[in-house]
């Protein structure tokens, strides 16, 4: 029986791709005295390329930018702080966010998150996209010690919810960091398809946040039918016995 669902936050609740582009271009515009002598299409596209999808901090993406298009009038910090404090209101959910969080809760299911990435700046994120409320618990990596692929995080996170790995999900992005971890500690995996990859192996692959509640509700249907089935054999034996 299938009591939590947790998930990923960036490439998965958040589309991080179209958050990053669009912060980036209203950076541009907004520090377009510093920025200007740079052609904004060569700026985003260096960013993005430096970025490697959220893998590099963008401490080390700032310095490198500074460093080879010569920006003057401001510093690396500054960008930076400015990335810290602005990023959050360039968040763009995917679609069906909101109403397929709504559906699981109205199934009396419990939800969890679990993010790697800072603290801070993680949490600012969700609650741009405002769905904090909908979770019974948030693990982001920098507070907890640890990080996605490890184990102890997902055990941590299941403890917390009071729920056991097989009565689990997780859904997530990443082939290694998501899938194949919740399945190491015996969760079920969803891949929330991306074009990075190709070929992952996973419990259930999906394309729309809106195809898991019925994931869930298939996944239930069976379990009770097979329980229907053992309560029976388990009958048919004690009669059998006596």
């Amino acid at each position: 029986m299938i009591k939590a669902v947790l998930f990923d936050l960036d490439g998965t609740l958040l589309n991080r791709d179209e958050s990053v582009k669009k912060f980036i271009e209203n950076q541009y515009v907004r520090l377009k005295t510093w920025l200007g002598h740079i052609p904004k299409e060569i700026y985003i596209a260096r960013f993005i390329e430096l970025d490697n999808r959220g893998y590099v901090w963008k401490d080390k993406v700032y310095q490198q930018l500074v460093d080879e298009f010569e920006i003057a009038g401001t510093t690396w910090e500054g960008l930076l702080q400015y990335y810290i404090s602005q990023f959050q209101k360039n968040c763009v959910p995917f679609p069906n966010l909101h109403s397929m969080l709504e559906e699981l809760k109205r199934d009396n299911l419990k939800l969890g998150m679990i993010t790697n990435g800072r603290g801070q700046f993680q949490m600012d994120n969700i609650r741009a996209l405002g769905i904090e409320h909908y979770f019974d618990t948030i693990l982001v990596s920098e507070w907890e010690g640890l990080k996605k692929p490890e184990p102890q995080i997902f055990l941590r996170a299941l403890e917390q919810l009071q729920v056991s790995p097989k009565e689990s999900i997780f859904v997530g992005d990443h082939p290694v960091n998501d899938v194949k971890a919740a399945q190491t500690v015996e969760m079920k995996g969803i891949w929330k398809k991306d074009s990075q990859w190709n070929d992952v192996e996973a419990d259930f692959i999906i394309e729309d946040l809106a195809q898991i509640p019925s994931i869930v509700r298939k996944l239930n249907t069976i379990c009770c039918q097979e329980d229907k089935e053992v309560s029976m054999v388990e009958v048919i034996n004690r009669n059998y016995h006596c």
